[in-house]
């Protein structure tokens, strides 16, 4: 089984997402990474701008083939071939609510047309896919006919798309079975996530015999969307054992990469990629866990093989051995009694609504346990920040490291990215951010600011923090700072020099 990719092309089509060329050429890069089989790149007839995009993203030769998208018209297949594009994908609609009020046309001259569309592409170029769109609202009889004509055509691969969304995974098996009984080629399935059930509708078409699955990443696209390409991979190859050819391990990589660039964030409890995937707070589950992971997890599917990691979640669900596995994991070591106040007294503030970050747990244990923990590893001296309509945002951090006094200036894209490229600039060793969470606790102009902040270290370990301040810049500076002294006081590995590509330390 093969995996198409149209976070592109159908992906971009979700409202508010517009990718700039060069985001799409790294997007692009990254799902030849992977190993996606083909990747569509836009539909270079709708405009000047998306003929460029398209024709740009074939000359980055990323990897894998280019595929653009054309409707029944000469014309738009011209543009698909002057653009470069490895296969041309032609579609028509072919039900009959599509027929009768886009398109005004008769089902034999569907067919007539379809014939007359993929015969002119195939003499343009190599690879030719067909797809009937709104092919689930249309007649099997009528459904095949036209196939069948595509095929007899030059088409290499038909595509049935679930345009609207409202197939069944039964439904989906009957028609992609009832296809694959009369087609002599390639079967691809599109399935749109209307009812919540793209991805099951994915799986199902492939039980029924589809090759290849056309899939977005995060599942972006028009609506609802479309068929997730983390999950559809996974239910392949974990639960199936059907190899896609995918690289596995980067699907968490590259829904960050996608999420951040569509603006769309990734819901903590989205499969396999969410923050929760692997994530446990009930004390049942993280004694289980602990204990063996195959307890409370898929154990077919663990957080490595998708380039995710476990974490112990705290709050007042969270038991007592997965508050002292964090603790011993930062070198804290309670005993009994002492863990027994530590646990209490988390569950007491998650009680009341908020939430508890790893900070907070340390500066309970720190208090519990008495501990003298005033020396931290990195103490802002002083922040200044220069931003404006016409100017490049730069922040510029003087702090002491270790008690060294370390100066460092950086840009970003707003004020808040400068100072956080800063403070990266002045730490001893790389660490990664991992996410970045800001909301308003009061009303007004002058609202107080809560910024929580995840890093993660070079051994895998997430650590988080927050920081509430009327100014969403300097709450977002001590809480990246506290996240980021506990990092460095778990791995307790004083360093010196230290620069990052963001910024240039001054000695």
């Amino acid at each position: 089984m093969s995996v198409f990719d149209t976070t592109l092309r159908d992906g971009e089509q979700t409202p508010g997402v517009s990718f700039t060329i060069d985001q799409k050429i790294e997007i692009a890069r990254r799902l030849s990474d992977i190993g996606v089989s083909m990747i569509e790149a836009g539909f270079p007839a709708s405009s000047d701008a998306e003929f460029d995009n398209v024709r740009r993203i074939v000359e980055a030769d990323t990897g894998a083939p280019i595929c653009g998208l054309a409707r029944s018209v000469k014309g738009d297949v011209d543009r698909c071939v002057d653009a470069g594009v490895d296969m041309v994908h032609v579609f028509i609609p072919t039900s009959e609510i599509q027929r009768i009020h886009t398109i005004k046309k008769t089902h034999p001259q569907v067919v007539e047309i379809t014939d007359d569309i993929v015969r002119y592409a195939a003499s343009k170029c190599d690879r030719v896919m067909f797809s009937a769109m709104d092919a689930t609202r249309t007649g099997i009889k009528d459904l095949i006919e036209v196939y069948s004509t595509a095929s007899g055509a030059g088409a290499e691969i038909v595509n049935i798309p679930d345009t609207v969304g409202i197939f069944t995974p039964t439904a989906m098996k009957d028609m992609v079975s009832a296809v694959r009984e009369h087609v002599n080629c390639r079967i691809d399935v599109h399935c749109h996530n209307d009812f919540g059930l793209a991805v099951a509708n994915t799986v199902s078409a492939v039980e029924a015999g589809a090759d290849q699955v056309q899939v977005t990443v995060n599942g972006i696209g028009e609506r609802a969307g479309n068929a997730d390409i983390s999950q559809t991979v996974m239910i392949m190859e974990a639960i199936y054992g059907i190899k896609t050819g995918i690289v596995t391990e980067k699907l968490v990589e590259t829904s960050r990469l996608v999420s951040r660039f569509s603006g769309i964030a990734v819901p903590p409890v989205q499969p396999v990629v969410g923050d929760n995937a692997f994530s446990h707070e009930s004390g049942i589950h993280s004694h289980g866990v602990l204990s063996n992971p195959g307890t409370f997890e898929p154990g077919i599917m663990t957080p490595e093989m998708v380039g995710h990691r476990r974490r112990f979640k705290l709050g007042k669900h969270a038991g007592s051995h997965a508050v002292r596995q964090t603790l011993v994991d930062a070198g804290i070591n309670p005993d009994d009694k002492e863990l027994e106040e530590i646990v209490r007294r988390m569950k007491e503030i998650s009680g009341r609504g908020k939430k508890v970050t790893d900070n907070d747990l340390f500066q309970i244990a720190d208090t519990v346990m008495d501990s003298d923990v005033s020396e931290k590893a990195i103490e802002i001296d002083d922040i200044s920040i220069f931003t404006g309509i016409h100017a490049i945002p730069t922040a510029s951090v003087r702090a002491f490291v270790y008690g060294k006094e370390k100066v460092c200036s950086s840009t970003g894209d707003g004020p808040v990215d400068a100072a956080m490229n800063a403070l990266m600039g002045i730490i001893p060793k790389p660490v990664e951010l991992k996410s970045y969470q800001v909301e308003a606790i009061s009303g007004g102009t002058d609202a107080i600011g809560c910024v929580t902040i995840a890093v993660e270290d070079s051994r895998g370990r997430v650590f988080d923090s927050s920081a509430t301040n009327s100014d969403i810049v300097l709450a977002s500076v001590e809480a990246m700072v506290n996240a980021l002294n506990l990092v460095y006081r778990a791995n307790r590995e004083p360093g010196l020099a230290g620069s990052a590509d963001s910024g240039q330390v001054l000695k």
